[in-house]
C-alpha cells in the first residue's frame, strides 16, 4: 500500500470512528474539533484533529481551554500518531499523558463471522441493553444519560448486539457502517461469564451483520494494555495496526 493511500485509509477510519462515537456538542477550530457531551468519557469530551487542520497549536489551546472552563469541564485533548503536532505544545505546558489505545482494522473478508442462535442483532438498543451495559460499566448518572442520547444522535447503518446466558445479557457491542467501514463498539463481556467465548460470538455476529449489509472492511480502537481485547480482535482477524492515539488532560493546580 502507497504513503498516500495509507492516510486515506488512517483519516478515513478516524472519520468513522469520531461518527460512530458523537459528541452532543462539536465546535470546529482551525481544523480542529472541541467535543462536548459531559459527563467523564473521553472520546466525546476532548478536542480531535480533523485531516484538514491547520497547523496552529497555540491558538487550537487557547480555544479549547477556554470552551472547556465555560462548561466546567477539563480541558482535555486526543493527540494521535496521525497529528501529533499539539504533543510538544501540550508537554511544555503540563499537561499529563494517559490512555495509550491502539486503532485496529481488517477487511471484512479476512474477519471471522462467528454467528450463534444466542446472539441478537437489532436496530436500536431497548431497556434490556442499556441495563447490561451500565450493569457492566462503572456509569455515573450523566454518563447514563449520555450513553442513552448517543444512538439518536449517530448517522448510519447500526446494530446493538447481545449476547445471552441463563436469560440474561452477558456479553454486548454495537457497530455503525460509515463510509464502508464497519465500527465496532462498546464491546462488553458480564464478569461472570469470561472465558467463555460469548464477546468473541458477539463481535463476530456484528461482523457478519456488516458483511450482509455490505461494509467492505472493519476498524476499532482498543486500549493498549488491555491484553484480553486485543488477544479477542486477532482472534477474530484485526490483525493491521493503523495507528496509536493517547489523551493529555490539562493539570489541576494543586
Amino acid at each position: 500500500m502507497q504513503m498516500n493511500d495509507v492516510d486515506d485509509l488512517n483519516w478515513r477510519s478516524e472519520q468513522a470512528c469520531r461518527e460512530a462515537w458523537p459528541a452532543a456538542v462539536e465546535t470546529e477550530v482551525d481544523g480542529w474539533l472541541l467535543r462536548r457531551s459531559g459527563g467523564r468519557i473521553r472520546r466525546s469530551n476532548s478536542v480531535n484533529p480533523l485531516r484538514g487542520r491547520r497547523c496552529a497549536p497555540d491558538k487550537v489551546l487557547e480555544a479549547a481551554e477556554a470552551f472547556y472552563a465555560g462548561h466546567g469541564q477539563t480541558p482535555l485533548f486526543r493527540v494521535a500518531d496521525i497529528a501529533a503536532e499539539m504533543d510538544a505544545l501540550l508537554d511544555r505546558q503540563g499537561y499529563d499523558l494517559e490512555g495509550g489505545t491502539i486503532h485496529l482494522y481488517g477487511a471484512i473478508d479476512e474477519l471471522a463471522d462467528v454467528s450463534d442462535e444466542h446472539v441478537t442483532v437489532s436496530p436500536t438498543p431497548d431497556e434490556d441493553w442499556f441495563a447490561a451495559r451500565f450493569r457492566m460499566g462503572a456509569y455515573d448518572d450523566t454518563d447514563r444519560r449520555v450513553f442513552r442520547e448517543m444512538p439518536g444522535l449517530i448517522v448510519g447503518d447500526k446494530a446493538f448486539v447481545s449476547c445471552e446466558r441463563d436469560s440474561e445479557i452477558a456479553a454486548l457491542a454495537y457497530g455503525v457502517i460509515r463510509d464502508g467501514l464497519l465500527v465496532v463498539e462498546s464491546v462488553e463481556t458480564d464478569s461472570r461469564f469470561r472465558q467463555q467465548g460469548l464477546g468473541r460470538k458477539t463481535v463476530g455476529s456484528l461482523i457478519g451483520w456488516a458483511r450482509r449489509a455490505g461494509a467492505t472492511a472493519a476498524c476499532l480502537q482498543v486500549v493498549a494494555d488491555n491484553a484480553p481485547g486485543r488477544a479477542l480482535y486477532a482472534s477474530l482477524g484485526f490483525t493491521q495496526e493503523l495507528y496509536r492515539y493517547h489523551y493529555r488532560r490539562k493539570a489541576i493546580a494543586a
